[in-house]
């Protein structure tokens, strides 16, 4: 597992908020938080420390945060903030600009100038829902005077860069269980390739990347390619390479020193054979036939999914979905975890 959580309702009623706010105040620039929610305060973070980043998926009711030229002077870690909004609506004064974000949004703030970051409705009943990402401005290859021109604008993380960036951080919030401690580093350092590609996209200066940077983000872009393409049988490395207007050997070159070692093919044969186990234990596709879920994930014979489906897993494909649907017959679901906001009782006023 990678990260410690915080969840608002382990704590008494009354050091909720205190405590999210202190929390807070550590992890970025020191600020001023107020919340009309303050007495029934709900949050959730996990903090995930990977080398100089930090990254902490969150969810907590509407906030308001705000950072004064009195503050800026007292203390600048000189630090930029990112900010994926997920759910929810914010609104954001800062370097001469205000805008209003709303889900797969996008923002930058800079630690060394003010900001007023507030719920668009601060009454609002439901929680808001994003990533944090606090970095060293030192981390980013682009010079200060060229990033003021990103701080405060709203861009979008739906498409190009700004997607594989947003996923890429959605991602380690839903494997933080799996990941290990040493994987930090390397996280860390992915965290920042896709930032400043992001950056220089936006800015239209990529030459400034380093080409380690360019190569990362390049593998990363044909990693959500092939995700996005694995029901096509002819997925494979020449249509890829074509895709990305580069040669196949150089694809092969690139992609095992990005992937942890596996080759192209064999990253494509894992994603396809993950798809199709979790649709396997699904109880809503138990009567699909096995050779349509194949299908569904690129391997159009039975016999090849046959075969690699039971080297990965022990198992035919048959016998996996025969014991998945029985355990969770016997066990129910996994319970996931309830968000913020929701499940436990309101705080009660202590008499």
């Amino acid at each position: 597992m990678i990260g410690t959580e915080f969840r608002s309702e382990d704590l008494p009623c009354e050091d909720r908020f205190d405590h999210w706010r202190d929390m807070v105040g550590r992890m970025r620039s020191p600020s001023d938080i107020s919340s009309a929610h303050a007495a029934d305060f709900r949050a959730r973070c996990r903090l995930m420390d990977l080398g100089s980043v930090t990254v902490w998926p969150t969810s907590f009711a509407p906030t308001r945060y705000r950072r004064s030229p009195k503050l800026v002077r007292r203390s600048d870690p000189e630090l930029y903030h990112l900010s994926l909004l997920l759910d929810g609506g914010l609104t954001l004064e800062h370097a001469g600009r205000t805008g209003v974000f709303g889900p797969r949004d996008l923002h930058l703030t800079d630690s060394s100038q003010p900001y007023d970051l507030r719920p668009a409705d601060p009454h609002a009943p439901r929680v808001v829902k994003g990533v944090g990402v606090d970095f060293p401005k030192a981390l980013l290859p682009l010079p200060p005077h060229r990033m003021r021109e990103l701080l405060g604008r709203g861009l979008s993380g739906r498409e190009g860069f700004g997607a594989l960036l947003a996923d890429f951080l959605i991602g380690l919030e839903r494997q933080a269980e799996t990941l290990q401690p040493s994987d930090a580093p390397r996280l860390g350092a992915v965290v920042v390739d896709l930032l400043s590609a992001w950056c220089a996209r936006a800015l239209d200066a990529e030459d400034a990347l380093s080409p380690e940077t360019r190569r990362e983000v390049l593998t990363r872009r044909i990693q959500a390619f092939i995700v996005r393409n694995l029901h096509d049988p002819e997925l494979k490395p020449p249509m890829i390479a074509a895709a990305h207007h580069i040669s196949v050997s150089y694809l092969h070159r690139i992609f095992p020193q990005q992937a942890r070692g596996e080759t192209v093919a064999s990253w494509i044969r894992g994603r396809r054979l993950e798809g199709a186990r979790r649709d396997l234990a699904n109880p809503l596709l138990r009567t699909t036939p096995i050779h349509a879920v194949a299908l569904r994930w690129g391997i159009p014979r039975a016999s090849d999914f046959t075969r690699a489906f039971r080297g990965a897993y022990g198992l035919s494909p048959k016998e996996y979905r025969e014991q998945a649907l029985s355990r969770r017959e016997q066990h129910g679901p996994h319970p996931r975890d309830p968000e913020a906001g929701s499940g436990a009782a309101g705080c009660r006023r202590r008499p």
